[in-house]
Protein backbone atom coordinates (compact mmCIF):
# COMPACT_ATOMS: atom_id res chain seq x y z
CA UNK A 1 0.00 0.00 0.00
CA UNK A 2 1.40 3.67 -0.69
CA UNK A 3 1.33 6.48 1.28
CA UNK A 4 -1.00 8.09 -0.08
CA UNK A 5 -3.82 5.47 0.84
CA UNK A 6 -2.76 4.62 4.17
CA UNK A 7 -5.19 5.00 6.95
CA UNK A 8 -5.82 8.47 7.85
CA UNK A 9 -3.76 10.28 4.70
CA UNK A 10 -5.06 12.87 2.59
CA UNK A 11 -6.35 11.62 -0.95
CA UNK A 12 -6.06 14.67 -3.40
CA UNK A 13 -9.50 15.24 -4.39
CA UNK A 14 -9.84 15.72 -8.40
CA UNK A 15 -11.64 14.44 -11.77
CA UNK A 16 -11.12 13.14 -14.81
CA UNK A 17 -9.73 15.18 -17.39
CA UNK A 18 -13.03 16.17 -19.45
CA UNK A 19 -15.46 15.73 -16.95
CA UNK A 20 -16.77 18.83 -14.41
CA UNK A 21 -18.47 19.07 -11.36
CA UNK A 22 -21.30 21.46 -11.69
CA UNK A 23 -21.67 24.31 -8.83
CA UNK A 24 -25.24 25.53 -8.27
CA UNK A 25 -24.37 28.62 -10.06
CA UNK A 26 -24.44 26.45 -13.25
CA UNK A 27 -26.48 23.72 -12.16
CA UNK A 28 -29.70 25.23 -11.22
CA UNK A 29 -30.16 27.13 -14.88
CA UNK A 30 -29.49 23.87 -15.97
CA UNK A 31 -32.35 22.18 -14.56
CA UNK A 32 -34.51 25.17 -15.42
CA UNK A 33 -33.86 24.81 -18.87
CA UNK A 34 -33.91 20.93 -19.13
CA UNK A 35 -37.92 21.43 -17.04
CA UNK A 36 -38.55 23.85 -19.52
CA UNK A 37 -37.67 21.28 -22.09
CA UNK A 38 -39.72 18.73 -21.06
CA UNK A 39 -42.72 20.69 -20.71
CA UNK A 40 -42.94 21.99 -24.02
CA UNK A 41 -41.80 18.04 -25.35
CA UNK A 42 -45.26 17.02 -23.67
CA UNK A 43 -46.85 20.07 -25.35
CA UNK A 44 -46.15 18.38 -28.52
CA UNK A 45 -47.87 14.52 -27.25
CA UNK A 46 -44.24 13.45 -26.95
CA UNK A 47 -43.41 10.83 -24.34
CA UNK A 48 -39.87 10.42 -22.37
CA UNK A 49 -38.35 7.27 -22.61
CA UNK A 50 -34.57 5.98 -20.48
CA UNK A 51 -32.60 3.44 -21.68
CA UNK A 52 -29.43 2.26 -19.44
CA UNK A 53 -26.44 3.83 -20.06
CA UNK A 54 -23.99 0.56 -20.32
CA UNK A 55 -24.98 -1.31 -23.55
CA UNK A 56 -23.07 -3.94 -25.02
CA UNK A 57 -20.39 -2.46 -27.60
CA UNK A 58 -21.48 -4.31 -30.49
CA UNK A 59 -25.01 -3.01 -29.83
CA UNK A 60 -23.60 0.32 -29.72
CA UNK A 61 -21.00 0.32 -32.88
CA UNK A 62 -23.05 -1.80 -35.42
CA UNK A 63 -23.29 1.71 -37.19
CA UNK A 64 -21.08 4.00 -35.82
CA UNK A 65 -17.82 2.92 -37.16
CA UNK A 66 -14.80 5.20 -37.82
CA UNK A 67 -14.47 7.96 -35.37
CA UNK A 68 -17.28 6.47 -33.05
CA UNK A 69 -15.10 3.27 -32.69
CA UNK A 70 -12.03 5.76 -31.32
CA UNK A 71 -14.14 7.94 -29.11
CA UNK A 72 -16.30 5.00 -26.92
CA UNK A 73 -15.76 3.97 -23.66
CA UNK A 74 -15.76 0.75 -23.53
CA UNK A 75 -14.38 -1.86 -21.29
CA UNK A 76 -15.08 -6.06 -20.08
CA UNK A 77 -17.40 -5.93 -16.99
CA UNK A 78 -16.81 -8.55 -14.29
CA UNK A 79 -18.75 -11.03 -16.45
CA UNK A 80 -16.25 -10.45 -18.87
CA UNK A 81 -18.53 -8.96 -21.26
CA UNK A 82 -17.84 -6.51 -23.87
CA UNK A 83 -19.82 -3.08 -22.58
CA UNK A 84 -19.89 0.30 -23.50
CA UNK A 85 -21.43 3.97 -22.68
CA UNK A 86 -23.94 5.11 -24.62
CA UNK A 87 -22.08 7.90 -26.57
CA UNK A 88 -25.70 9.54 -28.37
CA UNK A 89 -29.31 8.55 -27.20
CA UNK A 90 -29.77 7.85 -30.62
CA UNK A 91 -28.53 4.58 -31.28
CA UNK A 92 -29.86 3.30 -27.70
CA UNK A 93 -33.24 4.49 -28.97
CA UNK A 94 -33.02 2.58 -32.20
CA UNK A 95 -31.87 -0.84 -30.30
CA UNK A 96 -35.26 0.16 -27.58
CA UNK A 97 -37.43 -0.01 -30.59
CA UNK A 98 -36.48 -2.94 -31.79
CA UNK A 99 -36.78 -4.08 -28.64
CA UNK A 100 -39.94 -2.75 -27.51
CA UNK A 101 -41.75 -2.22 -30.90
CA UNK A 102 -44.67 -4.38 -29.92
CA UNK A 103 -45.84 -2.45 -26.94
CA UNK A 104 -45.12 0.73 -28.82
CA UNK A 105 -47.97 2.62 -30.72
CA UNK A 106 -46.78 4.35 -34.27
CA UNK A 107 -45.83 6.74 -34.79
CA UNK A 108 -44.01 6.65 -31.67
CA UNK A 109 -43.04 10.11 -30.12
CA UNK A 110 -40.57 10.29 -27.86
CA UNK A 111 -37.70 13.10 -25.78
CA UNK A 112 -34.82 11.80 -23.98
CA UNK A 113 -32.75 13.96 -21.71
CA UNK A 114 -29.90 12.52 -19.82
CA UNK A 115 -26.04 12.19 -20.06
CA UNK A 116 -23.72 10.53 -22.94
CA UNK A 117 -19.80 10.20 -22.79
CA UNK A 118 -17.55 10.24 -26.11
CA UNK A 119 -13.60 10.07 -25.46
CA UNK A 120 -12.77 13.08 -27.75
CA UNK A 121 -10.03 15.69 -27.14
CA UNK A 122 -11.69 18.13 -24.11
CA UNK A 123 -11.66 21.87 -25.79
CA UNK A 124 -13.88 24.76 -25.43
CA UNK A 125 -17.50 23.68 -25.22
CA UNK A 126 -16.84 20.09 -25.86
CA UNK A 127 -16.62 17.64 -22.97
CA UNK A 128 -16.19 13.74 -22.43
CA UNK A 129 -19.77 13.46 -20.81
CA UNK A 130 -22.26 16.05 -21.26
CA UNK A 131 -25.82 16.23 -21.56
CA UNK A 132 -27.86 15.83 -25.05
CA UNK A 133 -31.90 16.57 -25.27
CA UNK A 134 -32.88 14.15 -27.79
CA UNK A 135 -36.57 14.44 -29.57
CA UNK A 136 -37.61 11.76 -31.99
CA UNK A 137 -40.49 10.47 -34.51
CA UNK A 138 -40.28 6.97 -35.60
CA UNK A 139 -42.75 5.41 -37.90
CA UNK A 140 -43.71 8.00 -40.38
CA UNK A 141 -41.42 8.53 -43.38
CA UNK A 142 -43.26 12.31 -44.80
CA UNK A 143 -42.57 15.86 -45.05
CA UNK A 144 -44.85 16.44 -42.48
CA UNK A 145 -42.79 14.65 -39.51
CA UNK A 146 -39.28 15.93 -41.04
CA UNK A 147 -41.40 19.90 -40.65
CA UNK A 148 -42.31 18.68 -36.97
CA UNK A 149 -39.22 18.37 -35.75
CA UNK A 150 -37.75 21.54 -37.11
CA UNK A 151 -40.80 23.39 -35.84
CA UNK A 152 -39.84 22.30 -32.54
CA UNK A 153 -36.16 23.19 -32.48
CA UNK A 154 -37.48 26.46 -33.16
CA UNK A 155 -39.75 26.52 -30.68
CA UNK A 156 -37.48 25.19 -28.31
CA UNK A 157 -34.62 27.63 -28.49
CA UNK A 158 -37.95 30.50 -28.34
CA UNK A 159 -39.20 28.63 -25.00
CA UNK A 160 -35.04 27.91 -23.06
CA UNK A 161 -34.97 32.03 -24.36
CA UNK A 162 -32.45 31.92 -26.53
CA UNK A 163 -31.83 34.59 -29.17
CA UNK A 164 -29.69 35.09 -32.59
CA UNK A 165 -29.43 31.34 -33.61
CA UNK A 166 -29.85 30.27 -37.54
CA UNK A 167 -30.90 26.72 -38.41
CA UNK A 168 -28.27 25.44 -41.28
CA UNK A 169 -30.41 22.26 -43.13
CA UNK A 170 -29.42 19.81 -46.50
CA UNK A 171 -30.41 16.70 -47.38
CA UNK A 172 -28.25 13.15 -47.20
CA UNK A 173 -30.10 11.77 -49.65
CA UNK A 174 -29.79 14.34 -52.45
CA UNK A 175 -25.95 14.58 -51.47
CA UNK A 176 -25.96 10.73 -52.18
CA UNK A 177 -27.35 11.42 -55.09
CA UNK A 178 -25.11 13.65 -56.54
CA UNK A 179 -22.11 11.59 -55.20
CA UNK A 180 -24.11 8.52 -57.72
CA UNK A 181 -24.30 11.41 -60.85
CA UNK A 182 -20.22 11.49 -60.24
CA UNK A 183 -19.92 7.56 -59.55
CA UNK A 184 -18.43 7.97 -56.21
CA UNK A 185 -21.26 6.81 -53.71
CA UNK A 186 -19.05 3.60 -52.64
CA UNK A 187 -16.93 6.14 -50.95
CA UNK A 188 -19.69 8.01 -49.78
CA UNK A 189 -18.98 7.23 -45.89
CA UNK A 190 -14.67 8.83 -46.34
CA UNK A 191 -16.10 11.93 -48.29
CA UNK A 192 -19.26 12.69 -46.10
CA UNK A 193 -16.75 12.77 -42.47
CA UNK A 194 -13.96 14.69 -44.43
CA UNK A 195 -17.22 17.35 -45.62
CA UNK A 196 -18.29 17.45 -41.86
CA UNK A 197 -14.78 18.90 -41.15
CA UNK A 198 -14.87 21.22 -43.20
CA UNK A 199 -15.36 24.00 -40.58
CA UNK A 200 -12.48 22.71 -38.70
CA UNK A 201 -9.95 22.31 -41.29
CA UNK A 202 -10.71 24.15 -44.00
CA UNK A 203 -11.45 24.34 -47.68
CA UNK A 204 -7.97 23.88 -48.70
CA UNK A 205 -7.53 20.90 -46.31
CA UNK A 206 -10.78 19.74 -47.54
CA UNK A 207 -9.87 19.58 -50.93
CA UNK A 208 -7.03 17.68 -50.50
CA UNK A 209 -8.22 15.08 -48.87
CA UNK A 210 -11.32 14.59 -50.95
CA UNK A 211 -9.06 14.30 -53.93
CA UNK A 212 -7.13 11.47 -52.24
CA UNK A 213 -10.48 9.66 -51.34
CA UNK A 214 -11.94 9.90 -54.78
CA UNK A 215 -8.61 10.05 -56.90
CA UNK A 216 -9.30 12.81 -58.59
CA UNK A 217 -8.93 16.89 -58.21
CA UNK A 218 -11.78 17.47 -60.45
CA UNK A 219 -14.11 15.21 -58.31
CA UNK A 220 -12.98 17.01 -55.40
CA UNK A 221 -13.76 19.96 -56.92
CA UNK A 222 -17.09 19.19 -58.10
CA UNK A 223 -18.01 18.01 -54.14
CA UNK A 224 -16.90 21.55 -53.45
CA UNK A 225 -18.68 23.33 -55.48
CA UNK A 226 -21.77 21.55 -54.37
CA UNK A 227 -21.37 21.82 -50.85
CA UNK A 228 -19.94 25.63 -51.49
CA UNK A 229 -22.25 28.54 -51.83
CA UNK A 230 -20.79 31.17 -54.39
CA UNK A 231 -23.83 33.96 -53.83
CA UNK A 232 -24.43 34.47 -50.31
CA UNK A 233 -28.04 35.56 -50.87
CA UNK A 234 -29.12 32.57 -52.74
CA UNK A 235 -32.21 31.65 -51.19
CA UNK A 236 -33.52 28.18 -49.67
CA UNK A 237 -35.16 27.25 -53.28
CA UNK A 238 -32.64 28.23 -55.74
CA UNK A 239 -30.17 26.89 -53.84
CA UNK A 240 -32.33 23.55 -53.93
CA UNK A 241 -32.34 24.17 -58.01
CA UNK A 242 -28.68 24.24 -58.01
CA UNK A 243 -28.35 21.06 -56.18
CA UNK A 244 -30.97 19.30 -57.70
CA UNK A 245 -29.36 20.05 -60.87
CA UNK A 246 -25.22 19.00 -60.13
CA UNK A 247 -27.52 16.01 -58.89
CA UNK A 248 -28.61 14.64 -62.52
CA UNK A 249 -32.41 16.56 -61.99
CA UNK A 250 -32.79 14.22 -58.64
CA UNK A 251 -36.33 14.83 -58.01
CA UNK A 252 -37.66 12.64 -54.84
CA UNK A 253 -35.30 14.25 -52.52
CA UNK A 254 -36.14 17.60 -54.21
CA UNK A 255 -39.32 17.60 -54.08
CA UNK A 256 -39.43 16.46 -49.84
CA UNK A 257 -37.31 19.67 -49.41
CA UNK A 258 -39.37 21.50 -51.42
CA UNK A 259 -43.05 20.65 -49.01
CA UNK A 260 -40.63 21.21 -46.02
CA UNK A 261 -39.76 24.76 -47.13
CA UNK A 262 -43.20 25.15 -47.85
CA UNK A 263 -44.12 24.25 -44.47
CA UNK A 264 -41.63 26.75 -42.61
CA UNK A 265 -42.88 29.30 -44.68
CA UNK A 266 -46.73 28.77 -43.82
CA UNK A 267 -45.31 28.62 -39.95
CA UNK A 268 -43.52 31.80 -40.09
CA UNK A 269 -39.83 30.53 -39.46
CA UNK A 270 -38.71 29.94 -42.08
CA UNK A 271 -36.43 32.85 -41.97
CA UNK A 272 -34.81 31.21 -39.01
CA UNK A 273 -33.48 28.12 -41.88
CA UNK A 274 -31.14 28.55 -44.41
CA UNK A 275 -30.27 25.89 -47.17
CA UNK A 276 -26.35 24.72 -46.23
CA UNK A 277 -25.14 21.70 -48.64
CA UNK A 278 -21.73 21.84 -46.59
CA UNK A 279 -24.17 20.51 -43.61
CA UNK A 280 -23.59 16.45 -44.26
CA UNK A 281 -23.61 15.22 -40.70
CA UNK A 282 -20.29 12.58 -40.40
CA UNK A 283 -22.67 9.33 -38.68
CA UNK A 284 -23.26 6.93 -41.19
CA UNK A 285 -27.18 6.01 -40.10
CA UNK A 286 -28.67 9.60 -41.69
CA UNK A 287 -30.56 9.34 -44.70
CA UNK A 288 -32.65 12.36 -45.48
CA UNK A 289 -32.57 15.66 -44.07
CA UNK A 290 -29.53 16.33 -41.90
CA UNK A 291 -29.35 20.06 -39.62
CA UNK A 292 -27.30 21.56 -37.81
CA UNK A 293 -27.51 24.73 -35.47
CA UNK A 294 -25.31 27.58 -34.69
CA UNK A 295 -25.17 31.00 -32.48
CA UNK A 296 -24.93 34.10 -35.11
CA UNK A 297 -22.81 35.79 -32.54
CA UNK A 298 -20.45 33.10 -31.88
CA UNK A 299 -20.43 31.57 -35.30
CA UNK A 300 -17.21 29.80 -34.86
CA UNK A 301 -18.09 27.91 -31.89
CA UNK A 302 -20.09 25.20 -33.76
CA UNK A 303 -23.79 23.56 -33.86
CA UNK A 304 -25.30 23.64 -30.71
CA UNK A 305 -28.32 21.36 -31.98
CA UNK A 306 -28.24 18.63 -34.56
CA UNK A 307 -29.81 15.98 -36.17
CA UNK A 308 -31.70 14.33 -39.37
CA UNK A 309 -33.79 12.21 -40.83
CA UNK A 310 -32.56 8.08 -40.36
CA UNK A 311 -34.54 5.47 -42.18
CA UNK A 312 -32.82 2.56 -41.90
CA UNK A 313 -31.05 2.27 -38.21
CA UNK A 314 -33.01 0.28 -36.25
CA UNK A 315 -32.83 -2.11 -39.29
CA UNK A 316 -29.27 -3.49 -37.43
CA UNK A 317 -31.92 -5.09 -34.58
CA UNK A 318 -35.05 -5.76 -36.43
CA UNK A 319 -36.12 -6.96 -40.13
CA UNK A 320 -39.17 -3.91 -39.56
CA UNK A 321 -39.28 -0.72 -41.19
CA UNK A 322 -38.84 2.08 -38.65
CA UNK A 323 -38.16 5.21 -40.57
CA UNK A 324 -36.90 8.10 -37.71
CA UNK A 325 -35.89 11.44 -37.78
CA UNK A 326 -35.21 13.60 -34.87
CA UNK A 327 -32.71 16.54 -33.30
CA UNK A 328 -30.29 16.69 -29.91
CA UNK A 329 -29.85 19.58 -28.26
CA UNK A 330 -26.27 19.42 -27.17
CA UNK A 331 -26.91 21.13 -23.11
CA UNK A 332 -23.81 21.42 -21.95
CA UNK A 333 -22.70 22.65 -25.02
CA UNK A 334 -25.30 25.31 -25.89
CA UNK A 335 -24.61 26.58 -21.59
CA UNK A 336 -21.07 27.11 -22.36
CA UNK A 337 -21.83 29.82 -25.10
CA UNK A 338 -24.15 31.05 -23.24
CA UNK A 339 -22.36 31.74 -20.35
CA UNK A 340 -19.35 33.14 -22.93
CA UNK A 341 -22.27 35.70 -24.48
CA UNK A 342 -23.24 36.90 -20.72
CA UNK A 343 -26.85 35.63 -21.30
CA UNK A 344 -29.20 36.30 -18.73
CA UNK A 345 -30.33 32.71 -18.79
CA UNK A 346 -27.37 31.38 -17.11
CA UNK A 347 -27.35 34.41 -14.53
CA UNK A 348 -30.62 32.89 -13.02
CA UNK A 349 -29.24 31.21 -10.31
CA UNK A 350 -31.66 31.65 -7.51
CA UNK A 351 -32.05 28.99 -4.81
CA UNK A 352 -35.14 30.43 -3.47
CA UNK A 353 -37.87 33.12 -4.52
CA UNK A 354 -37.56 34.16 -0.37
CA UNK A 355 -35.62 33.38 2.57
CA UNK A 356 -37.02 33.40 5.40
CA UNK A 357 -34.47 34.92 8.27
CA UNK A 358 -34.01 33.43 11.72
CA UNK A 359 -33.85 36.04 14.00
CA UNK A 360 -34.81 33.72 17.06
CA UNK A 361 -34.82 30.29 17.08
CA UNK A 362 -37.43 29.75 19.83
CA UNK A 363 -39.88 31.23 16.56
CA UNK A 364 -38.81 28.69 14.37
CA UNK A 365 -41.81 26.37 14.05
CA UNK A 366 -44.16 29.58 12.78
CA UNK A 367 -41.69 30.35 10.23
CA UNK A 368 -42.03 26.71 9.20
CA UNK A 369 -45.36 27.32 9.30
CA UNK A 370 -44.87 30.10 7.26
CA UNK A 371 -42.80 28.98 4.75
CA UNK A 372 -45.65 25.81 4.46
CA UNK A 373 -47.78 28.45 3.27
CA UNK A 374 -45.75 30.13 0.75
CA UNK A 375 -44.62 27.11 -0.58
CA UNK A 376 -48.13 25.99 -1.40
CA UNK A 377 -48.91 29.14 -3.07
CA UNK A 378 -46.43 27.86 -5.56
CA UNK A 379 -42.49 29.81 -4.32
CA UNK A 380 -39.52 28.69 -3.27
CA UNK A 381 -38.94 29.15 0.25
CA UNK A 382 -35.76 28.48 2.08
CA UNK A 383 -35.12 28.88 6.06
CA UNK A 384 -32.33 30.14 7.89
CA UNK A 385 -31.50 27.52 10.11
CA UNK A 386 -29.60 29.79 12.77
CA UNK A 387 -29.94 32.73 14.53
CA UNK A 388 -26.79 34.20 13.32
CA UNK A 389 -26.50 38.11 12.91
CA UNK A 390 -28.62 39.19 10.01
CA UNK A 391 -26.09 40.74 8.68
CA UNK A 392 -24.73 36.71 8.07
CA UNK A 393 -27.90 35.81 6.94
CA UNK A 394 -27.85 38.85 4.55
CA UNK A 395 -25.24 37.77 2.89
CA UNK A 396 -25.83 33.96 2.98
CA UNK A 397 -29.24 35.20 0.71
CA UNK A 398 -27.35 37.29 -1.71
CA UNK A 399 -25.02 34.66 -2.22
CA UNK A 400 -27.90 32.46 -3.13
CA UNK A 401 -29.31 35.40 -5.48
CA UNK A 402 -32.38 34.94 -3.12
CA UNK A 403 -34.41 38.12 -3.91
CA UNK A 404 -36.34 38.81 -1.03
CA UNK A 405 -36.29 38.10 2.50
CA UNK A 406 -39.08 37.70 5.44
CA UNK A 407 -38.20 38.91 8.70
CA UNK A 408 -40.96 38.43 11.49
CA UNK A 409 -40.62 40.62 15.30
CA UNK A 410 -42.26 38.64 17.92
CA UNK A 411 -45.53 41.12 17.86
CA UNK A 412 -45.76 40.21 14.08
CA UNK A 413 -45.82 36.42 14.93
CA UNK A 414 -48.28 37.31 17.43
CA UNK A 415 -50.78 38.95 14.51
CA UNK A 416 -49.88 36.29 11.77
CA UNK A 417 -48.11 39.42 10.01
CA UNK A 418 -44.00 40.00 8.94
CA UNK A 419 -41.75 42.14 7.52
CA UNK A 420 -41.00 41.45 3.59
CA UNK A 421 -37.55 43.03 2.14
CA UNK A 422 -36.72 43.51 -1.08
CA UNK A 423 -33.16 42.93 -0.75
CA UNK A 424 -31.56 44.56 -3.87
CA UNK A 425 -33.17 47.47 -3.15
CA UNK A 426 -33.75 47.32 0.23
CA UNK A 427 -37.42 48.44 0.62
CA UNK A 428 -39.08 47.26 2.90
CA UNK A 429 -42.96 46.15 3.20
CA UNK A 430 -44.04 46.01 7.27
CA UNK A 431 -46.72 44.39 8.82
CA UNK A 432 -47.76 41.80 5.66
CA UNK A 433 -50.82 39.40 6.18
CA UNK A 434 -49.30 36.29 3.92
CA UNK A 435 -52.18 36.85 1.01
CA UNK A 436 -50.64 40.86 0.69
CA UNK A 437 -47.31 39.45 0.65
CA UNK A 438 -48.00 36.95 -2.08
CA UNK A 439 -49.31 39.82 -3.83
CA UNK A 440 -46.36 41.13 -4.31
CA UNK A 441 -44.49 38.17 -4.67
CA UNK A 442 -46.21 36.59 -7.50
CA UNK A 443 -46.34 39.49 -9.84
CA UNK A 444 -42.13 39.50 -9.33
Amino acid sequence: MSDKTKAGSIIEPRVLKGFRDFLPAMEIPKKAIISKLETHFSSYGFVPIDTPVLEYTEVLLGKGGGETDKQIFHFKDNGERDVALRFDLTVPFARFLAQHQSELALPFKRFHIDKVWRGENPQKGRYREFTQCDFDIVGVDNAEADFEILSMMDSSFSVMGVENYQFCIAHRGLFNAFLAHLDILDKSTEILRTVDKLRKIGKEEVASQLAEITGSSEKANQILAYIHKENENESFLETLDRLSSLAGNEEVHTKRMRAIHAYLMKAGIADHFVFDPSITRGLDYYTGIVYETFLTQLPNFGSVCSGGRYNDLASLYTKENLPGVGSSIGLDRLLAALEELESPIVQSTSSADVAIFNTDMAGFAYYDKLARSLRKAGLRVCVHLTDKKLAAQYKWAENNAIPYAILVSKEEEEQNRFTLRHLANRENHPNLTLQEALTILQRK
